[in-house]
């Protein structure tokens, strides 16, 4: 049976991203949704089925999920399985034996952050290390050895996170966009609100890099990826490469690989 198009889904906690792969392992559509976790897999059927219809894109003919959102991921392989005929490969760390992953215990990292480290390879033809950071519900940063290895990381609140909590214990201050305002110095609630959010967010990010590459015992490449990486980009000063798809393109790699 032809395993093309593979489906490359990424359920996260605020957005589920799919993918559509072709023979040369590259994504020729992607898509973006909410992660409702009250969708049954029947409803999650007539969504991808409307995803495709749209984009004109072939049904696919395999599939590969990560999800750190249960059960919305069993949602997805039912849905997959009863109205595709698809039995989809659910990444975890223990049905990856070729890769190492150095934590006390080693079940618990999410797989997005597996998928992370297939993703980061190609930008470590240079270098021993890498560093993942994944801007979503929280902020991880994925540290990534040669020979894919998981040597740990570290999770902190996303900045959207960080907003809501902000607006919600402080009653006149208002919501806003997290863009980058023109200069840090805030003339009014909004703008200071952004550079708060903004640049006091990229700080944060280029400290922690600064220190995860310290206590590393050679040097690392370091990758942006997720929603907000687009906001900061050009702000923080310890990321080289900015990459959207790279959780997607991991999920794809990684099921390459097998």
């Amino acid at each position: 049976m032809p395993a093309f198009p593979l489906l490359a889904v990424d359920i996260g906690n605020t957005s589920t991203v799919l993918g559509l792969a072709d023979e040369t392992l590259n994504l020729t559509h992607t898509w973006r949704v909410r992660t409702n976790r009250d969708v049954l897999p029947d409803d999650l059927a007539l969504q991808m089925h409307g995803l495709f219809a749209l984009a004109g894109a072939a049904m696919p003919r395999s599939a590969i999920l990560s999800s750190v959102a249960p059960p919305v991921g069993e949602n997805y392989q039912l849905a997959l399985r009863r109205h595709f005929s698809i039995e989809a490969f659910s990444v975890a760390a223990g049905n990856l034996p070729d890769v190492s992953v150095e934590l006390d215990q080693p079940d618990a990292v999410g797989a997005d952050r597996l998928c992370n480290l297939f993703g980061a390879e190609r930008y470590m033809s240079h270098h021993e290390y890498a560093v993942v950071v994944d801007f979503g519900t929280s902020t991880n940063f994925d540290v990534i050895g040669r020979g894919r290895r998981f040597l740990g990381g570290v999770l902190a609140t996303g900045a959207q996170v960080s907003a809501d909590a902000l607006f919600s214990r402080a009653a006149k201050l208002p919501r806003i966009t997290l863009s980058a305002p023109q200069s840090a110095i805030g003339k009014n609630t909004v703008h200071a609100l952004q550079s708060g959010l903004v640049y006091g967010y990229a700080e944060m990010v280029d400290g922690l890099l600064r220190r995860i590459r310290a206590e590393l015992p050679g040097p690392a490449v370091s990758v942006a990826t997720g929603g907000f990486s687009r906001t900061i980009e050009g702000i923080c000063r310890e990321i080289d490469h900015y990459d959207e798809t790279l959780t997607l393109r991991g999920l794809v790699e990684l099921w390459a690989s097998r």
